[in-house]
């Protein structure tokens, strides 16, 4: 899934103060079942994997899971708080494992070039989003505007 955006919002990022392996703060949340039912209610997407314990089991599962959405945004927040809300410009995940509730998700977000285009100075970072046992649950890219 990839989305693209621009703003006027001014650049957090120092091109000249950011090298190749460099990290970004760390966002940790522990997914809880309260959760999984409010983001149900707030993206509308009421599937009862995400929220019913029994339809969950009979259909074969351990519990209910959580929603990707859930996890590609908790993965967005750290990147926009990395770099300023507005700096966006490509923002692609891949989902690679369920996320459970219990599970402590932390992210990842490493530089992994720059370079200067017609769009501007361009950050671009290598991102995962994990479980407390370094489980991969997302992995992805993004591009962002810096000043």
């Amino acid at each position: 899934m990839t989305s693209k955006a621009t703003s006027n919002t001014k650049p957090k990022l120092k091109f000249d103060g950011i090298s190749p392996g460099d990290e970004a703060p760390v966002v940790s949340h522990k997914l809880t079942r309260t959760d999984l039912v409010k983001f149900a209610g707030a993206s509308g997407d009421f599937n009862p994997m995400h929220t019913d314990e029994v339809a969950a089991k009979e259909a074969g599962l351990p519990s209910v899971f959580g929603h990707g959405m859930f996890s590609m945004g908790l993965l967005g927040r750290a990147v926009t708080d990395w770099a300023g809300a507005g700096n966006l410009k490509v923002y692609s995940v891949r989902f690679t494992r369920q996320t459970w509730p219990g599970e402590t998700l932390s992210t990842k977000i490493v530089v992994s070039g720059k370079e200067e285009t017609t769009e501007g100075k361009i950050v671009i970072a290598e991102l995962t989003l994990h479980n407390q046992d370094g489980e991969v649950k997302l992995n992805g890219s993004t591009r962002v505007l810096a000043a």
